[in-house]
């Protein structure tokens, strides 16, 4: 069993940067692909980005490519999201999974609010 654990969100101004952590605890991480996705109030969950089980290939989505990083650090059991250039429209609770197969284990989210 995969338990993940989300933090590092919080509030920051529009134009800033916050790094989520997602960390797990079970099986190491390295066995599986794992992404973010954020939802935000009212509003339908959005796929960010993932990253591949190899680290070799990731994947983001329009609207956070060139602001949002996605690596893992598979000796912390960790993979992380690198948030720049956070604009108001960000403002969601963040969540990780991690995936191979037909398994998917989700983590409990962060909240990120930009604001000023």
């Amino acid at each position: 069993q995969l338990q993940l654990v989300e933090s590092g969100g919080g509030l920051v101004r529009p134009g800033g940067s916050l790094r989520l952590s997602c960390e797990a605890s079970g099986p190491g991480l390295q066995f599986y692909h794992v992404g973010w996705l954020r939802q935000a109030p009212g509003k339908e969950p959005e796929g960010l980005a993932c990253i591949s089980i190899s680290d070799e290939s990731t994947y983001y989505v329009d609207s956070v490519k060139g602001r949002f990083t996605i690596s893992r650090d598979n000796a912390k059991n960790t993979v992380y999201l690198q948030m720049d250039s956070l604009k108001p429209e960000d403002t969601a609770v963040y969540y990780c999974n991690g995936y191979r197969g037909f398994t998917t284990f989700w983590g409990q989210g962060t909240q990120v609010t930009i604001s000023s």
